[in-house]
């Protein structure tokens, strides 16, 4: 769920691109624009990213920031010369226990005041070295999707905006767990908005594509119960995986995307304190053994046609029978977390007539039209013969209009009358032992 390396053509064509921002940059600071960058420390051997303070985790208000530190930004193996700062801060994760994890907040050259947009990248990891805020630093470049969407959160940067950008799988690489990243995404608000010295009404906006999807719409609807104090303008969210088990049909033998779901059944696993070892064949836990550790861009597409039946034991063959495995699919259906205060742009690519060849384009047009039917503006997009790394295009583009306009407090009708009711979201149904 995520967009893989070299498949982008984000690079190519959105509206800012890196050298524009460099030349920005060059014409804002007499120092030298650029500069090779230093390879940093990996997060595993980075002291920054563990908590040392006496007070318990428990005792700590999310949002809390826990330690800070300038770094450099780096684009295409050079050093951007723009205001760029990384906090570690207080948070939960997928059980609701006391975590923490970091954020990169990267300051505009040129701001008529502070808005603050939290933009949640695909980074979709098993592996820290996957992390964005290693990736921004310039880590792990030939294994990661950092370095394409960085074009996208210039272009936010360039806007005027203050991005901010979550490590919202938390600590324990939870990838996919909904709420968690949720959390994560809306205490990384509350961390950048104390950082900066800035009231809780300082309006902010959230953006994410494909997993960076899973942080942005869960923290929309989280938010009215989690972080009610924040002012929320808008949120957009494409290639958005609404339904998992949806998601687990639609790619199950796929050529392109198979290798999700061994990657996603570890995730999930360690997330919600699942044991999926006794449920998995040994080829399976061949499978689950190599893909741990890695970013998406190794192993979304290394295992052409896998199917889920070949992970499992025989007598698992039907996923669906699992009640553990239910149950958390179940409480990862989107727009069952409450519902979102703000406007919402949902887009998804639909290159087959299902959808991206991950993503459900029906699933999407479900939960927006759910939305709507609960009083909110959304405006839901379908891109027409685009596959999913390529519908990330037109999204950003969109995205980027998007919060402009909520950000300017000019209204947001959206396009509720013209959205179908798409696909059942109904729960899978609950298995016997």
């Amino acid at each position: 769920m995520g967009i893989r390396r070299g498949g982008s053509r984000l690079l190519a064509v959105l509206a800012v691109s890196v050298s524009t921002v460099l030349a920005a940059a060059a014409g804002a600071v007499a120092a030298p624009a650029v500069a090779q960058a230093a390879t940093p420390a990996p997060p595993t051997q980075d002291p920054f990213y563990t908590y040392t303070g006496s007070t318990p985790l428990s005792q700590v208000a999310p949002g809390t920031v826990l330690n800070k530190r300038a770094v450099s930004l780096t684009i295409e193996g050079l050093t951007v010369p723009v205001s760029t700062e990384q906090v570690l801060y207080r948070t939960s994760g997928e059980q609701g226990q006391p975590t923490v994890t970091v954020t990169t907040i990267i300051r505009p050259l040129l701001s008529l005041g502070t808005k603050i947009v939290a933009y949640q990248m695909a980074y979709d990891a098993l592996g820290a070295e996957c992390d964005p805020s290693y990736t921004l630093q310039g880590g792990n470049n030939s294994d990661s999707t950092g370095q394409e969407e960085a074009a996208a959160i210039a272009a936010y940067v360039l806007a005027g905006f203050t991005v901010t950008v979550p490590d919202y799988e938390g600590e324990n690489l939870d990838w996919g767990a909904g709420q968690e990243s949720g959390y994560d995404t809306l205490d990384a608000i509350r961390a950048t908005e104390s950082y900066l010295g800035v009231p809780a009404s300082t309006k902010a906006g959230m953006v994410g594509y494909s997993g960076g999807a899973i942080a942005t719409e869960w923290a929309s609807e989280l938010a009215p119960s989690y972080a009610p104090k924040l002012n929320i303008v808008g949120a957009a969210a494409g290639g958005v995986p609404v339904d998992f088990a949806h998601n687990m049909t639609y790619i199950n033998g796929d050529q392109d995307w198979a290798g999700v779901i061994p990657a996603i059944l570890v995730s999930l696993g360690h997330a919600f304190g699942i044991n999926i070892t006794p449920y998995l064949s040994a080829y399976g836990q061949q499978i689950v053994n190599q893909v741990a550790g890695e970013c998406i861009g190794s192993f979304a597409a290394s295992y052409p046609g896998l199917t889920v039946q070949q992970l499992l034991l025989p007598q698992y063959s039907n996923p669906f029978q699992i009640p553990a495995l239910v149950t958390v699919l179940n409480h990862l259906i989107m727009g069952t977390g409450g519902t979102p205060g703000e406007p919402l742009l949902l887009g998804v690519g639909n290159a087959d007539g299902t959808g991206d060849g991950i993503m459900i384009a029906g699933d999407v047009e479900a939960l927006a039209h759910e939305y709507c039917q609960r009083g909110v503006s959304v405006t839901f997009q379908e891109y027409p013969g685009l596959e999913h790394t390529d519908a990330a295009v037109p999204f950003e583009l969109s995205a980027l209009t998007f919060l402009e306009t909520r950000f300017a407090g000019l209204p947001e009708p959206g396009n509720c009358a013209s959205t179908g009711t798409g696909n059942s979201l109904a729960p899978l149904p609950t298995p016997s032992s």
